[in-house]
């Protein structure tokens, strides 16, 4: 499977000028290391979550007829596609790194 680079670009953006990330770094502590990676993961998987639930309630509300934000709900939606497209595919190359740290002959 080819990821092209217009995808990468997008991941990338994703990443580097989230809000999610600049929250990341503005909270460690001074003088300390980077956060962890599980930690880091943690606050992926909770925003990447939060965005598909502010999707599937701005849907809602233009389905029974309480918002007319159509385009807006389509935005979240599609925020909320990429960000979970994303989120498997850095899943997708951990896998993949933990199985050949795996296959290593010690």
């Amino acid at each position: 499977m080819a990821i092209s680079t217009q995808s990468i670009n997008q991941v990338q953006s994703l990443f580097q000028e989230s809000p999610l990330s600049r929250e990341i770094m503005a909270n460690q502590p001074a003088g300390t290391d980077a956060p962890g990676f599980g930690e880091v993961m943690k606050k992926v998987l909770d925003h990447v979550n939060s965005l598909q639930a502010d999707a599937g309630n701005r849907m809602e509300a233009v389905e029974t007829g309480q918002s007319t934000d159509l385009l807006g709900a389509m935005i979240a939606s599609q925020k909320a596609s990429l960000s979970f497209q994303s989120l498997l595919q850095v899943r997708n190359k951990v896998v993949s790194a933990y199985e050949e740290v795996m296959r290593m002959q010690v």
